[in-house]
């Protein structure tokens, strides 16, 4: 089998409007296609995100998870950028309060956190 490169992330939010808000009105993803499903109360928002796509799911009810970055699932989604403290300047500018900038243990490399509407872990790393 080869896997060439991951297609898509698919997150499921507690507020759909509130969701949309800060994905495409403030991080300015592309909306792809926006789906409602009548009968379930649910919708779908396909964005682009580069060469991938973030899927955007809300369903009525659906149980909170643990968002803790170290517990077991998903720990983060990560956003490669040219310049982390850029990148926090323009979060801040927007009202997105993110961690302390600092240098990953591994690569060396800059990186910090910021969290979305539901408190998904978000990551900036250059």
């Amino acid at each position: 089998m080869k896997l060439n490169t991951i297609h898509h992330v698919a997150i499921i939010v507690s507020d759909y409007e509130r969701a949309k808000e800060f994905y495409v009105g403030k991080l300015g993803f592309q909306v792809l296609r926006e789906n409602y499903q009548a009968r379930r109360g649910s919708y779908k928002l396909d964005l682009k995100a580069g060469d991938q796509e973030l899927e955007v799911f809300y369903m009525p009810g659906a149980p909170k998870r643990v968002t803790n970055p170290e517990a077991c699932g998903l720990r983060h989604l990560c956003f490669r950028v040219e310049s982390v403290e850029e990148a926090v300047r323009e979060l801040a500018a927007l009202g997105i309060e993110a961690t302390p900038i600092r240098l990953d243990d591994y690569t060396g490399e800059k990186l910090c956190f910021f969290f979305d509407p539901d408190g998904l872990p978000l990551e900036l790393h250059e």
